[in-house]
């Protein structure tokens, strides 16, 4: 199950999101299948501010930036339902929207694109080294191709 938590700050003056939340379902749902077919896992997606995402990047990584998106890995698993928590993905909103524009594409398929790479991480995906990046962006471009989203990675 994906669990999504839209900041207040972001949030349509009626509480809702400002984008299709079931895009970003999909997609999470769609990384976990396709990178972990065997998995059975949950994990939160949450949209928020750049001040909020800035925050949680100096106090977790040591970074004084705001960024797109972080991941926090979970681990535990539901004693009733064996489920494991693969953990949380954190997007800024704002910075999608910017690079939504920069790229030229609409910023549903940015934040897809950061809520694959997000829940990549999750599943042990990194790209510190070439070989890693090369295996991450493969395994992205292909889950936003079957998702049918028009970018594939950073460089669209």
């Amino acid at each position: 199950m994906i669990f999504l938590q839209i900041a207040e700050s972001i949030a349509l003056p009626d509480g809702s999101a400002p984008v299709d939340v079931s895009l970003l379902e999909g997609a999470a749902s769609q990384a976990i299948k396709q990178a972990a077919p065997e998995l059975s896992a949950d994990l939160t997606l949450v949209l928020t501010d750049d001040a909020k995402i800035h925050e949680l990047n100096q106090q977790f990584l040591g970074i004084d930036a705001p960024t797109d998106v972080l991941s926090f890995p979970g681990g535990d698993t539901d004693p009733d339902t064996q489920t494991l928590y693969l953990g949380d993905v954190i997007i800024s909103y704002p910075r999608a929207l910017a690079q939504a524009k920069a790229g030229g594409h609409p910023v549903e398929a940015e934040l897809q694109l950061l809520t694959v790479h997000g829940a990549l991480h999750l599943l042990g995906y990194d790209h510190g080294t070439l070989q890693e990046q090369a295996a991450m962006w493969k395994i992205q471009a292909e889950i936003l191709t079957r998702l049918g989203c028009p970018i594939h990675g950073p460089s669209d």
